[in-house]
């Protein structure tokens, strides 16, 4: 009790960010110095219902000791299993309780919104049926008869002791009439929850501190230094205009100039009265990513935040985006340290421009290779250390390394623990999680509530996960977090949606706000502010046309159209019809011509796939040429996964029909950079741009009809909805067809698509259209409901305890596939290590792995070497759909437990323990639960009910 003490207070001198201080610090009388005093004295007597006999009468010659002192106890076993309902957690808050009430004339609500955070630090705050059950059994705080009176006095000298040395004696008075926000009361949970962890290690603190001749200054000084947690980050406001900002933050050459969206984004940041929400829409390439970086920084200096968290639509655009993050955190100034007395005593602050710690936030960061990099030289034993550098205690591990800019801290690793990093980037998920009610939600909600976030993509997210996001944006706008929200393509109601969750209130300003490019800033109790500034000149206007949806008609088309050579991006709405299409291309122009990119590869694969295409088809270098760009003709066939985020850039597009939204975020991989003067390195037939659409029944009537496994994906009302404002641009209705403008379009049509009050659909689609929205909105409801079932409450009034905050929660919850799918409206999911059974039944990893990883021995019955077990782990694949379905999904996970290797699980590999593993044969195919699986580095995966021929997959590959 008295180490976990003791690390609160470091933790608040020297971890906790500022804004999270001042929240802290708001409701109590005496501010910061209530605040610091509250912490520790809580981290102090968190472990009170230790002194219960329910939980002492664990160890017999310990028991015995205490029952002759007159602490009388039954055994554990006359307990029976009436001890579960009292954990010490719930005892603790039970006897804390009592003590303020009848020690200090405290009212129960008032002490039950204090004691909660003992009850709650093993990461579930108690409901109120457990405090009913642990009230009707008594014996389990104190044995009943002469010994009750003991343990009584033995609970109340503890807890008075506690008041004394925690110095909260003298403010107790005080704080009874205290009213803590609900928030308030989740972050003192959460350091209490972090100061027992760091507190229970012994490598830090050694179990029997009196073999060691320091005192207890000493111990606590030796366990701080040893454990060396990254101070918060805490800049200085930038002065800098916000041309100069972007100049040295982001490396721009003298020639270059802020775009307008940019210098508007800091301007409004620095205007605004307290750092809010910034939401800025822009179109794609528009630089918004580092204007968010910079408004971040500055919006850290005014609210006292200590670092940030990005969050994007998948795994992909994370590992993408950790390198832009590592860059721009390379060029921050050192870190500014507060000068404050309140640390007396403690080892000093570490100087400006220590270390700040850094996470990649998804389930396969290790195989990031940046991130990699940092986990290998963060990797360290965590153990005391005294002043001249000797150590008290060491554990088994790596050797200390020495100090870098940014590093993986050791101790921060873990998906409990990760996301209070200073910095991370990650997926929507980790941030959505905030929301869902969960085992230690509270650690969460703490490393939120000390960042600023980032909310990258924001149109891509559905109903069900929009339900989620809306529900963190109130509990962070009741922390005030700052939040930046990005995106090109944002409808108005859903922009007002985003600042109404945030700030508790609604405004017509924030729905009836107008122009394009938009920026829009709010914050609670003053009015929102929108601002438009000037495009940045760059300008693309797109002729549309619609395409019959059949593939000869498609390659004859990109024949004449590549005649003279170019690249061609074809985007089809479901893997089926990439693999499809690409085969029938491949007759025609050959396999070498055609390259494929879905969701269906191997994590390895799919990297390397990505790295390819912006190898060959990413933006010119400063010669303003791409030397790796095809000079023949090309064709790139691909999924959404094309859609965002990769910064491609294609001579003609040709797309399935898809939200309007989502067709102009396609639009932006078309003439994406300039190839020579207007254009003139591109083919001349392609030096216009344009988008075929297709993937849709044009002829039928009254309405064309969009392909079935489009309208799986998204619906037909919103498809409907598209096809309507698009209808100027693709020659369906009368008049000349009119292109459509980038950017100056981008918001209109969005606008047109979503719009609430009217659909600008033609009479006679009005049957299949109401049809349609019937079904759209029974589907929204139904995510809704679905989200409803985990999702954590809305903040509730100030001085109501967090009793039953997460009940009927999900248990535990991190970025597996079972925890993105209570965040995510999809079936759960199997995801699979891909390993080589050899024709001798022995396994191997993957012959064509590169980095001489390829074809390694994978022994079953010892653990593999960590080269070849780290190979396997990089073949992770996420099974499609066909099984996701009950059946299939039982019966596939059946098949793939068979394959259950003791060695790789039972001897707890850090790479394979816990996996399900999948066997391809020589050949590179199997079965699995009645399908048929083949697997091709550069097809990806290919399901069929029926086995498929060697000529069908020859023309496949």
């Amino acid at each position: 009790m008295a180490d976990s003490a003791a690390v609160a207070g470091l933790l608040w001198d020297h971890w906790l960010p500022r804004n999270v201080r001042e929240m802290l610090a708001g409701p109590l009388p005496g501010g910061e110095d209530d605040g610091r005093r509250l912490c520790v004295w809580l981290a102090g007597t968190h472990d009170i219902g230790k002194a219960t006999p329910a939980f002492a009468c664990q160890v017999d010659e310990l028991a015995g000791v205490m029952n002759a002192a007159g602490l009388g106890m039954r055994t554990r076993k006359q307990f029976g299993d009436d001890r579960r309902m009292a954990p010490h957690g719930l005892a603790g808050q039970v006897l804390l309780e009592e003590w303020l009430e009848e020690r200090h004339g405290w009212t129960r609500r008032a002490s039950g919104q204090f004691a909660v955070v003992a009850g709650g630090h093993h990461g579930v705050p108690p409901d109120h049926l457990q405090l009913h059950n642990l009230d009707a059994h008594p014996e389990l705080l104190r044995t009943p008869g002469p010994s009750e009176a003991v343990w009584r006095r033995v609970q109340g000298e503890l807890l008075d002791a506690c008041a004394g040395a925690f110095q909260a004696e003298e403010r107790l008075a005080e704080w009874q009439r205290v009213k803590l926000p609900q928030p308030v009361q989740v972050l003192l949970t959460a350091i209490v929850i972090v100061s027992d962890w760091i507190a229970s290690n012994p490598g830090l603190f050694p179990y029997f501190p009196e073999e060691y001749s320091r005192g207890e200054a000493e111990r606590i000084t030796a366990a701080w230094r040893g454990l060396t947690l990254p101070a918060p980050w805490a800049p200085a406001e930038p002065r800098e205009t916000a041309a100069e900002l972007f100049a040295t933050r982001f490396g721009l050459p003298p020639e270059a100039r802020i775009r307008p969206v940019q210098e508007q984004a800091v301007t409004m940041a620095r205007a605004m009265p307290e750092p809010g929400m910034l939401i800025i829409e822009a179109p794609m390439g528009e630089g918004k990513t580092e204007a968010a970086l910079a408004v971040v920084e500055v919006f850290a200096a005014r609210s006292g935040a200590g670092g940030c968290y990005v969050a994007l639509p998948t795994m992909a655009t994370s590992n993408a985006m950790l390198p832009r993050l590592l860059d721009w955190l390379g060029r921050l100034p050192g870190s500014v340290v507060p000068d404050d007395e309140a640390g007396a005593g403690f080892p000093a602050d570490p100087p400006a421009g220590e270390p700040h710690s850094v996470l990649l936030a998804h389930a396969k960061a290790a195989l990031q290779e940046d991130y990699a990099l940092l986990l290998r030289s963060g990797h360290r034993t965590i153990a005391a250390v005294d002043a001249y550098g000797g150590e008290y205690a060491q554990e088994t591990g790596g050797a200390r390394s020495a100090s870098a800019d940014l590093v993986a801290h050791q101790w921060l690793r873990g998906r409990k623990k990760g996301l209070l990093a200073s910095f991370a980037v990650g997926t929507i998920d980790q941030l959505l999680m905030t929301g869902l009610k969960s085992r230690h939600l509270a650690l969460r909600h703490l490393a939120m509530a000390g960042k600023v976030v980032v909310i990258d993509e924001v149109h891509a997210y559905d109903a069900h996960m929009n339900t989620y996001l809306d529900r963190v944006l109130s509990w962070l706008g009741a922390y005030r977090v700052p939040v930046v929200v990005l995106s090109a393509t944002l409808p108005a109601a859903r922009r007002a949606e985003l600042a109404e969750a945030y700030t508790g209130s609604s405004t017509t300003a924030v729905r009836d706000a107008t122009g394009y490019p938009l920026l829009t800033a709010v914050s609670s109790g003053s009015e929102p502010v929108t601002a438009s500034p000037a495009p940045s000149g760059r300008r693309t206007d797109v002729a549309l046309e619609a395409l019959a949806d059949d593939d000869a008609v498609l390659v004859d088309r990109l024949a004449t159209e590549l005649a003279d050579g170019g690249c061609a991006l074809v985007v089809r709405n479901t893997v089926d019809r990439v693999l499809n299409t690409a085969a029938t291309l491949r007759e025609r122009f050959g396999p070498q011509h055609v390259t494929v990119a879905h969701a269906r590869f191997l994590d390895v694969d799919r990297a390397r796939k990505d790295a390819a295409l912006l190898r060959r088809f990413g933006p010119p270098d400063s010669d303003g040429r791409s030397p790796h760009r095809p000079r023949q003709a090309h064709i790139v066939v691909a999924s959404q996964v094309a859609e965002q985020s990769l910064d491609v850039d294609f001579d003609l597009l040709v797309t399935d029909l898809c939200p309007v939204d989502l067709l102009l975020q396609r639009m932006g991989r078309l003439h994406r950079h300039p190839r020579g003067e207007r254009q003139s390195d591109r083919p001349p037939r392609l030096r216009n741009p344009r988008c075929l659409v297709t993937g849709a029944d044009w002829q039928s009537a009254p309405a064309p009809e969009p392909v079935r496994g489009s309208r799986n994906v998204y619906g037909a009302y919103p498809l409907l909805r598209s096809l309507a404002v698009l209808a100027p641009h693709l020659g369906t209705t009368d008049g000349p067809d009119e292109p459509v403008r980038l950017p100056e379009d981008i918001s209109v049509l969005v606008q047109l698509a979503y719009a609430e009050s009217e659909e600008h659909c033609p009479s006679p689609w009005a049957e299949a259209l109401g049809t349609a929205r019937a079904r759209h909105e029974e589907d929204r409801a139904k995510q809704q409901r679905k989200a409803e079932v985990f999702r954590l409450d809305g903040v509730r009034g100030p001085g109501r305890p967090l009793i039953g905050w997460i009940d009927a929660g999900v248990g535990d919850a991190d970025d597996s596939p079972a925890g993105r799918a209570q965040v995510r409206d999809s079936r759960e999911s199997l995801e699979v290590l891909v390993v080589m059974r050899r024709s001798d039944g022995t396994l191997r990893t993957l012959p064509w792995l590169d980095g001489g990883r390829g074809g390694l021995e994978l022994p079953t019955g010892a653990v593999p070497s960590a080269r070849a077990a780290k190979a396997v782990a990089a073949c992770g694949l996420r099974l499609p759909y066909h099984f996701s379905f009950p059946e299939e999904f039982d019966q596939a996970l059946a098949e793939l437990e068979e394959l259950y290797v003791p060695a790789w699980q039972e001897k707890e590999s850090h790479w394979l323990a816990g996996e399900l593993v999948l066997a391809l044969d020589e050949e590179c195919r199997t079965r699995l639960a009645g399908f048929f699986l083949t697997y091709d580095p550069d097809e990806g995966l290919m399901v069929s009910r029926d086995e498929p021929s060697k000529k069908e997959e020859g023309a496949a590959r």
